[in-house]
């Protein structure tokens, strides 16, 4: 009977795996994503502060600043905080 003829295999020197290489050294791996990250969040910080911003309005139709109710500045006792920076020994 015939044989079939099979590709001839990659000769095996004892019990070594060849290892796959990786595309990035494992050594710089951390490296290489933080400089990815951190290139990621420069890009939005500068897309968040270029972007436009519309300049405020004018004040609402019949506002008067001089007639416009001032806040007052009494505050409940209860809710002051003790703000003095000396010490009282």
């Amino acid at each position: 009977m015939a044989q079939k003829k099979t590709k001839p295999k990659e000769r095996q020197i004892g019990k070594k795996v060849q290892e796959k290489k990786p595309i990035i050294n494992p050594r710089y791996k951390n490296t290489f994503w933080t400089i990815v990250v951190l290139i990621i969040l420069l890009i939005f910080f500068i897309i968040n502060n270029t972007s436009y911003v519309p300049k405020s309005g004018d004040y609402p139709p019949g506002y008067n600043p001089q007639t416009a109710e001032q806040p007052t500045h009494n505050i409940d006792k209860r809710l002051q905080m003790d703000t003095n920076t000396k010490s009282s020994k």
